[in-house]
C-alpha cells in the first residue's frame, strides 16, 4: 500500500565482516595496583620488616627524598607563624603598615566635582 512497505527493516550489515559488532579493547592491569597493594601489606608487617620494604619501595634519589625533608620543614615553619598571631593582631599590623605608607599609594578620588 505504502511506498515505503518494502523498506528492509534492520541494522545495516557491511559485507566481508563475519561479526559486526564493535569490541571493547582489554584494559592492562597497572603495575601501580600491585605497588600499592605492597606498600599496605608492608605497613601492616612489623616495624622492622616494614622499614626495610619501604626502603626498597622508594625509588627516589638522596637529593630528591632531601628536597622533600626541607619542604616539610618549612610548611611547618609556615603554619607555626602563622599560628603565632591571632586574626585581630594581624588585622593590627597590616593596619600600622597602611599608615606608614606614602599618600601616593592613596586612592585617588574619581569625581572631580564634589
Amino acid at each position: 500500500m505504502s511506498a515505503y512497505e518494502q523498506v528492509q527493516k534492520g541494522g545495516l550489515k557491511l559485507k566481508g565482516v563475519s561479526d559486526g559488532g564493535i569490541k571493547k579493547k582489554k584494559k592492562k592491569k597497572s603495575k601501580e595496583k600491585k605497588r600499592i597493594l605492597e606498600q599496605i601489606t608492608s605497613k601492616e608487617a612489623t616495624s622492622e620488616e616494614g622499614a626495610e620494604r619501604s626502603k626498597k619501595l622508594d625509588t627516589r634519589t638522596p637529593a630528591q627524598r632531601k628536597f622533600a625533608e626541607v619542604q616539610e620543614r618549612r610548611q611547618m615553619e609556615r603554619v607555626m607563624n602563622k599560628a603565632a598571631l591571632t586574626h585581630k593582631q594581624r588585622v593590627e599590623s597590616f593596619n600600622k603598615h597602611l599608615d606608614r605608607l606614602t599618600e601616593h599609594y592613596d586612592i585617588p578620588k574619581v569625581s572631580w566635582t564634589k
